[in-house]
């Protein structure tokens, strides 16, 4: 079902069509619909149905869909199409700014791919990318900008970017921008693009500050609602959500004899710090597998190897902090492991929103302390999905799983090999062995080269804690959308001293940008603030005060170091 109408709340509700309409009915051009048969599109989506006939008729529009339901085309199309057939001048027709430098990476392959026929000038520029490089590329000419709001503020202010030309603003995954500080960097330059222009929101999820910003800058914008395809009653979930229990010692271990039952095509590996990204991605290779660490302490280029080697195949693992995996889509990932329990329900949801997309089936395995249990029913009740929670594989589960791909390999080679030029082999041994004798000893030495070790310990079960039955004045009753009250180190929040305050600028817009931008934390997550002339105080969750902590000593507040550690 899809969701058409006003920002200001007079919407209609329109069925989705009965029959899916080709691109071809979407009055797209030869260009494109060339590029989209030659990568292999046949039917456009939901949204991209939708949005792409108001959008080439220059209507603004506001979209809420989903990460995966294919809204990256659903703009990137009509932005093409409107593009002029005579484009000789040097500066951008189009500018869509985005939260992530891998989201403008991706973007800007995906126009690329689209608009190569027409011949489609697009530049990507972010942080993290040497300023000259973007400066010549800007300077050679360009269609379509695609830049994070920084960069993007930056380039502005040099002189550089030029936005008198723009005709098109796309802003993607907006809730994202305004969840890492972006705000003001995003009022500033919309207040620089022409007044008469096409405005195009895209969000997963419509907070009031986002509705808020949309009645601003958007012109009776059409608005369009589409949701992930719900399986129907009966049907099993496209994600397979488990979880784990293991007492912190045991976590790397635990985590090896899951990956080896699973076996995974592709994963993600979810950690909290960057300290814990190198440490585990050092065991896991220790262990046999092919990982590679992602965190915010790399340079692009390390970090673009790393994405090349994964969707190459060469590395099967990624082990990463959430803000270095944003924006990431990696076509054959099959599982998220959270190696932690997520610091608030809306992580959980994003980490898990990378699988199971397109139809294709994804497992979402996290592991949980023993005191992690209240948090755990808390994502429970937020996605609306239960977690079944299971006991670690035991050794002799890890030998069945062994003992089942090997008779799945050699079946696989039953059904496909050329064996022929082993029969002499096994002619001569049966001369002198039983036959099924002989097929043993060869499972045997297949077994043995592929299964890993078979001298693995025990990994000893614990079980949820029950929660502790509440004190007088700890009611508890805090509503859905309030803050949770700061407490103790044991409590729901903890107090965080930053040293930099009134007398370096910061603002509170300043502290939640730099959490939100280098920790699996959102904006909303981020509670009390109080700047001082010198310092500042702010509340985080308790699960994630570690992650913060070392997030913003690695980091820069207001462009310089600053002294960060748990309130005396």
């Amino acid at each position: 079902m899809a969701d058409t109408g006003r920002v200001d709340g007079e919407t209609t509700q329109v069925d989705a069509p009965d029959e899916t309409s080709a691109f071809a009915d979407l009055g797209l051009r030869p260009e494109l619909l060339a590029a989209l048969s030659r990568l292999g599109y046949e039917e456009p989506t939901p949204i991209q149905r939708e949005a792409v006939p108001p959008m080439v008729a220059g209507r603004d529009l506001l979209g809420q869909a989903a990460t995966g339901t294919g809204k990256t085309a659903a703009y990137a199309l009509p932005v093409l199409q409107r593009l002029p057939d005579d484009r000789p001048g040097g500066d951008p027709l189009a500018l869509v700014l985005v939260p992530t430098r891998e989201l403008a990476i991706q973007v800007s392959e995906a126009l690329h791919r689209y608009g190569r026929d027409l011949g489609a000038r697009v530049v990507p520029v972010y942080g993290g990318q040497p300023i000259p490089r973007q400066l010549r590329a800007l300077a050679a000419g360009v269609d379509v900008v695609v830049a994070t709001p920084g960069r993007a503020l930056d380039l502005l202010q040099r002189g550089s970017l030029h936005l008198g030309g723009v005709t098109t603003v796309v802003l993607d995954e907006a809730d994202e921008m305004l969840d890492m500080g972006f705000a003001e960097d995003l009022e500033a330059l919309l207040e620089e693009v022409p007044e008469e222009r096409q405005t195009v929101l895209f969000s997963a999820t419509m907070p009031r500050r986002l509705d808020s910003m949309a009645r601003r800058h958007l012109r009776d914008p059409l608005r369009i609602q589409v949701a992930r395809e719900v399986p129907s009653e009966g049907e099993a979930p496209r994600v397979r959500q488990t979880a784990f229990v293991v007492a912190r010692a045991a976590k790397p271990a635990a985590l090896g004899r899951v990956l080896d039952v699973e076996s995974p095509t592709a994963a993600i590996v979810f950690c909290r710090t960057r300290d814990e990204v190198d440490d585990l991605t050092e065991t896991l290779n220790g262990r046999g597998y092919r990982a590679e660490a992602l965190h915010g302490g790399m340079s692009q280029e390390q970090r673009d190897r790393v994405m090349g080697r994964l969707r190459s195949g060469t590395a099967e693992l990624l082990v990463a902090t959430d803000v270095a995996a944003r924006g990431l889509d990696v076509e054959q990932l099959t599982h998220v492991v959270n190696y932690d329990v997520p610091a608030a329900a809306e992580t959980y949801v994003h980490r898990i929103g990378r699988v199971g997309r397109a139809g294709r089936e994804g497992v979402a395995i996290t592991l949980v302390e023993p005191r992690a249990h209240r948090m755990l029913k808390t994502i429970e009740r937020v996605t609306g999905a239960p977690i079944k929670v299971e006991r670690v594989p035991t050794v002799a589960d890890l030998r069945a799983r062994r003992l089942e791909l090997t008779r799945a390999a050699l079946r696989e080679s039953l059904l496909g090999d050329d064996l022929e030029r082993f029969r002499a082999v096994v002619e001569t041994l049966t001369d002198e062995f039983d036959v099924v004798e002989v097929a043993l000893a060869a499972v045997k030495l297949a077994h043995e080269a592929t299964g890993g070790p078979d001298d693995e310990e025990e990994i000893p079960e614990v079980t949820l804690r029950p929660e502790r039955p509440r004190r007088d004045g700890d009611r508890g009753d805090r509503g859905p959308g309030r803050p949770p009250r700061a407490r103790s180190a044991g409590g729901d929040t903890e107090r965080l001293f930053i040293g930099a305050g009134r007398s370096a600028g910061v603002r509170p817009g300043d502290l939640v940008g730099a959490i939100a931008g280098e920790t699996g934390l959102r904006g909303r997550d981020v509670g009390a603030i109080e700047i001082a002339e010198r310092f500042s105080l702010v509340e985080v969750p308790a699960a994630a005060a570690e992650e913060v902590i070392a997030a913003l000593r690695a980091s820069s507040v207001k462009g310089r170091k600053v002294t960060v550690r748990r309130e005396r």
